[in-house]
C-alpha cells in the first residue's frame, strides 16, 4: 500500500484486519481498520498504536517514513488493547519515549501491560508544541471509556477522536469520499452498537468542542475511513442520532419455533403497513443481533415477537435483550406477542426485562395457542394497526 498522507506531515499508519467477524458480540463481516497516527515535526508524535497482532504492520508503514526510533512522544487516546495492544511493543523498540494519555489512561494502561513507562498525563485544554504545530487533547471521559480522550492539531484542524466517528470497515481506501455514502452506513451501526447509550455524552462533548472555537476540516478516527471531504455530516449525524431521530419506521423482531410466530409477526406487518408505517420484519436467527440493533436507531416502533419455551421467552430473544438492555435505546415504544402451547410465559418475561430497564410498553400485549387460525390472525393485523396508529400519531 502507498504511503498515505493525511495533511503535509501527517500519516496514517495504522494496519487493516481483513478477516474479524465479530467485535465483542458486534458482527463485522466487512473487517476492520486500527488507525494509528503519526505526526512529523520538530518533536514526531504517534497517536495510538494498533492490536498487539498487528504490530510490525504498523511498525512498517512506520518504517517506511521515518526510523521509529526517532518519535519522541506516544499519545494514547484510549486504553483498550484494539488501540493500545501495540504500546509497550513500540514504547521498547523506540527507547524511552514520553507517553500521553489522560490520569484514567494512565492507571488502566499501567494496570493492562504491568510496566512503567514515562507518562505524562493531560486534561482539557492542554496543549503541547511540537514545534511548527501544537496538539490540544481534549478529555471525553465514557466516549466510550472513562479514559477516552481527543487529540486535536490546530495548525491543521485535524481532530483524531479515537473510537468517536468511526466505523468497522475494511478497505483499501483509507478516505470517505473514496466510498462514498456507504460509509454512513457502517457508521451508523457502529454508532448504535458502540455509542448509543452515550448519547446524552455526546451532545454535551460536541457542545464542549463548539464552545472550543475548534475549526474541524479532517477527522482520523480509531476504525474505519477518515473524514475529509465534509467531516461536519459525520458531527450532525452523531447529534441527529444522540437526539433520537426517527422516521416513521417499525420494527417487528421475532424468532418462531413451529412457525405459529412467524404466521403471527406476518400478520402484523400487514397491519403495520396498511396504517402506513415503514415496516420491516426480522428474524434473530436470520439476522444478527448488531445489524438488528443499527435497524433500531431510527425507529420509532419495536414489536418484539417469541414462543413460549420451558415457561420462558426463546432462547435468541433472551440475547437479544441482553444486549439490548445495554445499548438503552431511549424514545421507542415497545410492544410484545407470542405464541405457545400449553402454557404461556414468553410476553410475561419480555415484559419483565423491558419494565427492568423502564422502556416503554405498550400496555396491550397479543398472545395465541398453538397454530394461529384465520381470525386469530386477522386479531393480529388489526393488533399491528392499532400499534402502528399508536406509534406514529403520538
Amino acid at each position: 500500500m502507498q504511503i498515505v498522507e493525511l495533511k503535509k506531515g501527517i500519516y496514517w499508519v495504522g494496519a487493516i484486519d481483513w478477516n474479524v467477524r465479530d467485535f465483542h458480540g458486534y458482527s463485522t463481516p466487512f473487517g476492520t481498520t486500527y488507525n494509528a497516527y503519526l505526526i512529523l515535526d520538530e518533536r514526531n508524535v504517534l497517536v495510538d498504536t494498533v492490536k498487539a497482532p498487528f504490530y510490525l504492520e504498523m511498525l512498517g508503514r512506520i518504517s517506511e517514513i521515518i526510523d521509529p526510533s526517532k518519535i519522541e512522544i506516544v499519545v494514547s487516546n484510549h486504553v483498550e488493547a484494539d488501540h493500545s495492544g501495540s504500546l509497550p511493543q513500540i514504547v521498547e523498540k523506540i527507547g524511552n519515549p514520553i507517553v500521553i494519555t489522560s490520569e484514567r489512561g494512565k492507571k488502566g494502561l499501567e494496570k493492562y501491560y504491568q510496566r512503567s513507562m514515562n507518562f505524562k498525563t493531560v486534561k482539557t485544554g492542554d496543549t503541547l508544541s511540537i514545534g511548527h504545530r501544537t496538539l490540544t487533547f481534549v478529555e471525553a471521559p465514557m466516549l466510550h471509556w472513562p479514559d477516552s480522550m481527543f487529540t486535536y492539531v490546530n495548525e491543521d484542524r485535524v481532530l483524531l477522536p479515537n473510537d468517536a466517528f468511526g466505523q468497522h470497515f475494511a478497505s483499501s481506501q483509507r478516505f470517505e469520499d473514496e466510498v462514498g455514502d456507504e460509509v454512513m452506513r457502517h457508521a451508523a451501526k457502529y454508532y448504535a452498537n458502540i455509542l448509543w447509550p452515550l448519547a446524552p455524552l455526546i451532545l454535551k462533548k460536541v457542545d464542549e468542542v463548539v464552545k472550543m472555537g475548534i475549526p474541524i476540516d479532517m477527522i482520523g478516527p480509531s476504525h474505519g475511513l477518515i473524514w475529509r471531504r465534509d467531516p461536519s455530516r459525520i458531527i450532525q449525524a452523531y447529534v441527529e442520532w444522540s437526539r433520537g431521530r426517527m422516521g416513521r419506521k417499525i420494527l417487528v423482531i421475532y424468532d418462531t419455533m413451529w412457525g405459529s410466530t412467524e404466521s403471527m409477526a406476518k400478520a402484523i406487518l400487514k397491519g403495520l403497513i396498511e396504517e402506513g408505517a415503514e415496516a420491516r420484519l426480522l428474524h434473530l436467527r436470520s439476522n444478527h443481533r448488531s445489524d438488528i440493533i443499527a435497524e433500531m436507531l431510527e425507529a420509532k416502533g419495536i414489536l418484539l415477537g417469541s414462543p413460549t419455551l420451558n415457561n420462558g421467552m426463546f432462547p435468541t430473544m433472551g440475547d437479544f435483550l441482553t444486549y439490548l438492555r445495554g445499548l438503552k435505546p431511549k424514545g421507542k415504544v415497545f410492544g410484545l406477542f407470542g405464541s405457545h402451547g400449553w402454557g404461556g410465559g414468553a410476553v410475561k418475561e419480555m415484559r419483565k426485562i423491558l419494565e427492568q430497564e423502564r422502556f416503554e410498553i405498550w400496555e396491550k400485549g397479543l398472545e395465541i395457542q398453538y397454530l394461529p387460525d384465520s381470525e386469530e390472525l386477522k386479531i393480529a393485523l388489526q393488533f399491528g394497526k392499532e400499534f402502528a396508529h399508536k406509534v406514529l400519531n403520538a
